[in-house]
């Protein structure tokens, strides 16, 4: 079941309006730039840095607590990082012009990396940094500006929002967990679709241009690559473009069909939450002090176990479940790497419910320091707000414990369910899903552990 918010009129007239949008995204590329001027001119000190504090704390808790899970890609429709390429690309802020030409070159994306594989590398290559980048405003200040040149160049060069598509870090991981949440753009009727010849939804009109993220509305069947611009809606001729209200997770209940690099993401990213959980959180002061040391030989140590861990040993424990259930009942006429894939569906609820336990520690430990970096963002004494008193205060610590609890369990359920409606898909026994079902509970157990300890 689901119901078209979209229908309902003062709905369909924010969505529908180019003011709101572009404002959003005006609002939260202030906060941006801001965030790389505290970070280039502001204090050294990580807590009393715009930069750190309202990027690695605000923001973080708002993306992994709220928008992920009950909102999917709302952030990429108002992400200020691709922002400034976009309006040159367009020649425009907020009205299209007549006939909606782009200035760009207008290269295609090479065809063999079409794909989330470039957006794994480059987010394993900020998370091999996060120790230095999460605590050091000028490094985060570098690479928020290194995203948006990047981002900028795309656009100069290649067709539409490609940067967003194939090359943003963050947006790979997002499309991932975007599956779980409980909205969806999609059309009402195929059929209209398939009848209307000119594909404004595609192409673009004078109302707006061609979907940014270069997908056709009407062969959309899941959340991971729809960046919710809704320029889609706002182009269709035959209103046949909704948003929707739906079961959350919907996308994963098809579990077949995966593609390899997202079951890596999957992996990297439950991988991830398990090292920052246990560098930037757990009681061993010498490992976060270690991650911390880039240059040394106990750093590449480190960086060696985590890029071992990310791409081999994680991947290799799991491709063993997915075998093992293969050998208790073998699929008729399935691949292993298909298998592999589409097995992998279970590590979207998984990862998700780790990173939100993860951040309920992180997040509700630090939240406080936003007070008085509002009233004083430079850290230059300034008392903006008259909140600069206010001082570092956790909140609720002893029962952050009893949320991670429920929530882990929470996606230990979901991944359980899921590795079993995929073993029946592929026509195997339940028994199939056993050794997946082990894997995702000894992850679950093992960040339990770490959380309780």
């Amino acid at each position: 079941m689901r119901y078209a918010i979209s229908d309902v009129p003062i709905i369909k007239r924010m969505l529908r309006s180019r003011w709101l949008q572009w404002s959003l995204t005006a609002l939260t590329l202030l906060f941006f730039v801001l965030a790389i001027i505290a970070g280039l001119v502001g204090t050294p000190a990580g807590n009393r840095n715009f930069g750190i504090v309202f990027v690695w704390i605000v923001w973080w808790a708002l993306l992994i607590l709220l928008l992920l899970p009950f909102a999917g890609r709302l952030w990429c429709g108002v992400c200020p990082i691709p922002a400034p390429g976009e309006w040159l690309q367009r020649r425009a802020l907020v009205q299209p012009r007549p006939g909606g030409k782009l200035y760009t070159l207008g290269k295609q994306w090479p065809r063999a990396l079409r794909n989330i594989w470039l957006q794994n590398v480059g987010f394993l290559g900020v998370a091999l940094f996060s120790t230095v980048i999460l605590t050091t405003p000028l490094a985060t200040a570098l690479v928020l500006l290194g995203f948006m040149i990047v981002a900028i160049g795309t656009s100069l060069v290649f067709e539409r929002r490609t940067f967003c598509r194939y090359l943003c870090p963050v947006g790979g991981f997002i499309g991932l967990y975007s599956q779980i949440a409980p909205i969806e753009l999609r059309v009402k009727d195929t059929a209209i679709c398939a009848g209307h010849t000119e594909k404004t939804c595609y192409t673009g009109s004078d109302e707006g241009y061609g979907c940014p993220w270069l997908i056709f509305p009407g062969s959309l069947t899941n959340n991971t690559s729809c960046g919710l611009c809704t320029e889609c809606l706002k182009t269709c001729t035959r209103d046949n473009i909704a948003l929707f209200v739906r079961q959350p997770g919907a996308d994963l209940l098809k579990t077949t069909g995966h593609k390899l690099d997202e079951a890596y993401k999957g992996l990297i990213m439950l991988a991830c939450a398990f090292i920052y959980s246990t560098v930037l959180i757990g009681p061993w002061g010498v490992l976060k002090e270690t991650a911390r040391a880039v240059g040394t030989p106990g750093w590449f140590a480190y960086a060696g176990i985590f890029l071992a861990l990310n791409l081999a040993i994680l991947p290799g424990l799991f491709w063993l479940a997915v075998r093992g259930g293969q050998w208790i009942s073998q699929p008729a006429q399935t691949t292993m790497r298909k298998l592999f894939s589409d097995y992998a569906a279970t590590l979207v609820p998984l990862g998700l419910t780790a990173w939100i336990a993860f951040s309920l520690s992180f997040v509700l430990v630090n939240f406080s320091y936003a007070w008085s970096v509002l009233s004083d963002p430079l850290g230059w004494g300034w008392n903006l707000l008259g909140t600069v008193g206010l001082k570092w205060t956790p909140y609720i610590p002893g029962l952050v414990p009893y949320l991670q609890v429920p929530v882990l369990l929470i996606g230990l359920t979901a991944a359980i369910a899921l590795a079993l409606r995929t073993a029946r898909q592929h026509g195997q026994t339940p028994w199939a899903a056993a050794p997946v079902t082990v894997f995702c509970t000894a992850a679950t157990l093992g960040l339990l552990g770490l959380y309780l300890a």
